[in-house]
């Protein structure tokens, strides 16, 4: 490890091979707290590359547990956090609407670090049990178009630095690497990013990775499309700045995205979009990035049509018929 140091103290920048290096040294608690500590320092005050990340990226998957789900075709929506916006559980929600379109769904998740809610906890309060299972994943994908994969259950390389990044309570390149590590390896994915400079980083992992993705920013902030603003969404194919009104669909305030000040209030919210009766913000943000979602799985469909098929799910109440299904196969 001194060595990386000296190195990153010189300027250098480390090989994708260094931090694979790195990261299965950590698993092997080859290095203490402090040396884990300077790394994370050194790496986020320059800010890390496409090959460092990607090392980090090959070392957890490696020391994790994969998820043979190759034989279909799958979408994860997921955005990396850290905008501190404390929105509602957009891309949870989002994930239903995908579901009830149609289309399959292999998320990633945790629990919320930037925001009273994640994922996994507003799962948690349905009464929704994490498994590793890999039948009981395959049933929840084919009954109910929809499956979940709970973080710390596969991901295992992450609890040796997490102690060092709740010491340091600052983001790190660790943040960034959550939906890059899906344990199905998805075909498919939509990924928000709080910033451009994290778009552009993200942008270029997944052209090294070589699924089909989209990844978006929105240019006041949000690690997701919020609607408060125009945003941008790069692709395989192409690269747009996209407005509300480019989707049928209107601005809304930012305070309308609230994700309230505890879980239970989260939950409502979450609860209240799938079973429509949640404000016309509310479900027009989970429209637009189910719409998004379903763009990047058909790559032919015009953004009005993606924008009209997900409304139809949200609607219809297909989308809370595959929540209430997703519920059911794993409580």
């Amino acid at each position: 490890m001194k060595e990386y140091l000296l190195r990153l103290m010189g300027g250098e920048t480390l090989t994708q091979q260094d931090t694979h290096s790195i990261m299965l040294g950590i698993t092997e608690e080859k290095y203490n707290v402090q040396q884990i500590a300077a790394l994370l320092m050194a790496l986020q005050t320059r800010g890390v590359t496409v090959d460092e990340l990607m090392g980090f990226r090959q070392g957890l998957l490696e020391t994790g547990r994969y998820m043979d789900f190759s034989d279909y075709n799958s979408l994860d929506i997921v955005g990396t956090g850290g905008d501190g916006k404390n929105t509602f559980n957009i891309s949870t929600c989002s994930s239903f609407v995908v579901a009830g379109a149609g289309y399959l769904v292999t998320k990633h998740g945790n629990g919320g670090s930037t925001s009273v809610s994640g994922a996994s906890n507003v799962l948690t309060g349905h009464g929704v049990k994490f498994s590793d299972d890999i039948d009981l994943l395959r049933k929840s994908l084919e009954e109910a178009g929809i499956c979940y994969f709970h973080a710390p259950l596969f991901a295992h390389g992450m609890k040796y630095v997490g102690p060092t990044r709740k010491a340091l309570g600052i983001p790190t390149c660790f943040n960034l690497l959550g939906p890059l590590v899906n344990p199905c390896h998805p075909k498919n994915s939509l990924h928000g990013t709080a910033t451009q400079t994290q778009l552009r980083l993200y942008t270029n992992v997944h052209q090294k990775i070589g699924d089909n993705f989209g990844v978006v920013n929105s240019y006041d902030g949000y690690d997701e499309i919020s609607l408060t603003s125009g945003f941008k969404i790069c692709t395989n194919n192409y690269e747009k700045v996209i407005t509300p009104v480019d989707m049928g669909l209107n601005y809304v305030d930012p305070a309308q995205l609230y994700g309230g000040s505890t879980a239970e209030e989260a939950m409502k919210i979450f609860d209240a979009v799938l079973d429509g009766t949640a404000t016309e913000a509310q479900k027009s943000v989970v429209i637009a990035n189910a719409a998004c979602g379903i763009s990047i799985m058909d790559k032919n469909l015009p953004i009005a049509d993606s924008v009209a098929l997900a409304r139809e799910s949200l609607e219809s109440g297909k989308a809370l018929k595959a929540f209430k299904k997703f519920v059911e196969i794993n409580s």
